[in-house]
């Protein structure tokens, strides 16, 4: 077991972690900025809502359906001359979180609509009664009575986000996918493998109890 271990390269492994570290944050960042919005509008755009808007609201479902539908292999091979032309390279880190973005913004969108959908109808009314604005009714009442469920979204697609980015190896994405294919899988050692693994699995427990926490915290009333 001792012999096991110190054939295996640490350095490399921390790399490859640090680096699966920054394209799930830096991803995330991004998922959020653009999923939040994107999940009110869908929000209030939806049926007996404050905008009430049916074609917009089929226009914005229709986009974000179809970014789910999308694997994400194949989405990361679809997007690769997107990808070199924001960032400079389809390759490491910086090639894989534009995919990254895009497979994980519509999934948090989706949450966040969920998230507001569960909000008491009673607390946006009375609002309305008090003159208040769509802008004053989404900031003062819908958002932060929807935090719990928005942060168990974000949970949820940080985990989304480790896997994706595990997947990102297959073209080259660096982390920890990128080493479990390179070295476990293509030469064959299944001690790096199984590293890979087992520290993949501790990284989304360590997200979920975090998420956790949070929703607990901010649950409190």
């Amino acid at each position: 077991m001792v012999q096991w271990l110190t054939n295996v390269d640490w350095l490399e492994i921390g790399r490859a972690c640090w680096d699966t570290l920054v394209m799930v944050g830096v991803s995330l960042f991004f998922v959020v900025l653009l999923g939040l919005p994107l999940g009110v509008a869908l929000f209030l755009t939806g049926k007996r809502q404050l905008l009430e808007q049916p074609l917009v609201y089929a226009v914005l479902s229709f986009v974000v359906n179809l970014l789910r539908s999308v694997p994400f292999v194949i989405l990361l091979i679809v997007m690769i001359p997107v990808t070199v032309v924001l960032v400079g390279t389809s390759l490491g880190v910086p090639g894989a979180i534009p995919p990254l973005v895009v497979g994980g913004a519509p999934l948090f969108a989706r949450l966040v609509e969920a998230a507001l959908r569960e909000v008491d109808r009673g607390i946006v009314e009375a609002t309305q009664a008090m003159g208040a604005t769509v802008p004053q009714i989404v900031f003062g009442a819908l958002l932060p009575e929807a935090l719990p469920g928005i942060l168990a979204g974000v949970t949820v697609t940080s985990i989304t986000l480790v896997s994706y980015a595990a997947m990102s190896g297959v073209i080259g994405g660096g982390g920890l996918g990128d080493l479990a294919i390179r070295f476990g899988y293509q030469r064959f050692q299944t001690d790096v493998m199984v590293i890979t693994v087992a520290l993949l699995v501790v990284l989304v427990q360590l997200l979920q109890m975090l998420g956790d926490r949070l929703v607990l915290r901010f649950s409190r009333r």
